[in-house]
């Protein structure tokens, strides 16, 4: 069996479990992936290194439960320019469809480049003729390139995480071409829908003039082939479930269900990140209670929202917003005894998650745009078969493709339209059990089924069976 080397811009290391969303699992999956073939994950090591101007390879190894991790620090230019700056100030806000947000810099660019080569420096003398390399998402978009050319001939596989956009707003990107051309020196390229995908192709073939066969996604283009699928990415689901039968999680649900004092609770859960789409889902909020303020008393809604990216400039914006937002709600319409939005700044274990996903009859994950989302199918993942509760979800959410099945599973909305979550909202509060039944049933199938070790697996297999040219 070939080595798998895992590519990425951070390392998890053995046996850490992320405390919410999808990074545990996913982490997880790749951990044994890793040790099944006996291979290394090889990234940033989070760390700034002595020299604030210059990197080296200076490669940290640890061995941990049966998987090589090999790391490197980042100087703080490296930090500035290719993390904060290129990586989350230009692509992400524009795979994310905000162009209003996305920053284009010419320094942010060479430092990004210059990232991408140093990866490509360091881990190169790591790879045996016969590895499988995988790399992972929009931070390492040209490392293939990089790899081929330092003579790297093995068979190299690239997924993306986050969106695809549209040609029309790609292009707007300084160099699009040349950035594109270099993802074709992967072998395989993994979205994780087939909108993404689809739209990856339509650049390929509009932009490039490459030739693209829609139906098997083989890209042909200057003596290169490619292949491009789709590989919507699962929970760990036995992870999950056997969280769910922890001591903690049972506390947590006994937890927020005292606490609500037989409020129905709503929850959401996500980074704290303006393509969550947190700011108008509390307009949606908002507008329901307008138009039924004798709900006050029943519904209470709950925000976990972890801090990231905090050094980035509209993160902070959107940190400031939404505590304006939930403030403003609050004081209009709180009581001595009560508060209709509990607004909190911070992650928990996700035995806990699976704890107050089981108290909250409403599930509401409404970004406004988003790669998958895996919040979603924990929520449901969460649910007592017997009593589930509704997940609301966003249609531009990559997991809506999954959990929207003939009109059942989750209720679809628009996340721009605070009329259209205050209906859901209501939908959800009065939905009876049958029909609540009927939609968990229609979701829990392939949730279970779709897993992250599934996800794993597929990729794998499809990046071993290809030919690099």
């Amino acid at each position: 069996m070939e080595r798998l080397v895992v590519i990425s811009n951070r390392v998890a290391v053995p046996k850490a479990r992320g405390a919410a969303g999808a990074q545990g699992g996913l982490a997880g999956a790749l951990n044994a992936a890793l040790k099944d073939h006996g291979g290394i994950w090889f990234g940033w090591s989070g760390q700034e290194s002595d020299d604030s101007d210059d990197t080296d390879c200076n490669i940290h190894l640890q061995r941990s439960d049966g998987v090589t991790t090999a790391t490197i620090d980042l100087s703080s230019r490296d930090i500035d320019e290719y993390y904060n700056g290129y990586a989350n100030a230009t692509l992400w806000p524009l795979f994310h469809y905000r162009l209003d947000l996305t920053q284009y810099e010419r320094e942010t660019a060479k430092g990004y480049e210059r990232v991408n080569e140093l990866f490509a420096e360091c881990v190169s003398p790591l790879i045996e003729p016969d590895d499988l390399i995988w790399v992972h998402d929009y931070h390492l978009l040209p490392l293939g390139e990089r790899l081929r050319a330092r003579g790297i001939k093995n068979r190299i596989g690239f997924f993306l995480h986050i969106p695809w956009p549209p040609t029309r707003l790609f292009v707007s990107l300084p160099f699009h071409e040349r950035l594109v051309r270099t993802m074709l020196d992967y072998d395989l390229i993994g979205f994780q829908n087939d909108e993404w995908r689809e739209s990856f192709l339509h650049y390929c073939r509009k932009e490039l003039g490459a030739e693209v066969e829609e139906a098997t996604g083989t890209i042909r283009f200057e003596g290169r082939t490619v292949i491009a699928r789709a590989y919507p990415i699962g929970i760990d689901w036995d992870h999950f479930q056997a969280q769910g039968q922890t001591d903690e999680a049972a506390h947590a649900e006994q937890r927020l269900l005292s606490s609500t004092r037989d409020r129905t609770a709503m929850i959401g859960v996500d980074r704290l990140d303006y393509s969550k789409g947190l700011p108008e889902r509390i307009d949606g909020i908002s507008r329901f209670f307008d138009q039924h303020p004798e709900c006050v008393r029943d519904l209470v809604f709950i925000q976990i929202a972890p801090p990231s990216r905090e050094d980035v400039e509209s993160y902070q914006h959107i940190r400031a917003l939404l505590e304006q937002k939930a403030g403003q709600i609050n004081g209009a319409r709180s009581e001595v005894d009560l508060v209709p939005i509990r607004y909190v700044n911070r992650g928990y274990s996700h035995a806990e998650l699976f704890g107050f996903f089981r108290a909250a009859k409403i599930g509401l994950v409404t970004p406004l745009r988003d790669g998958m989302n895996l919040v979603a199918k924990e929520y449901v993942a969460a649910q007592d078969p017997e009593d589930p509760g509704v997940l609301i979800l966003s249609r531009f959410a990559g997991a809506a493709q999954q959990l929207e099945v003939d009109g059942a599973g989750a209720v679809m909305v628009n996340p721009y339209s605070p009329d259209d979550i205050a209906q859901a909202i209501g939908l959800a509060l009065d939905m009876p059990l049958q029909e609540r039944k009927a939609r968990y049933e229609a979701m829990i199938g392939t949730i279970r089924a779709d897993n992250v070790q599934a996800w794993t697996d597929s990729f794998c297999s499809d990046l071993a069976a290809t030919r690099p040219d």
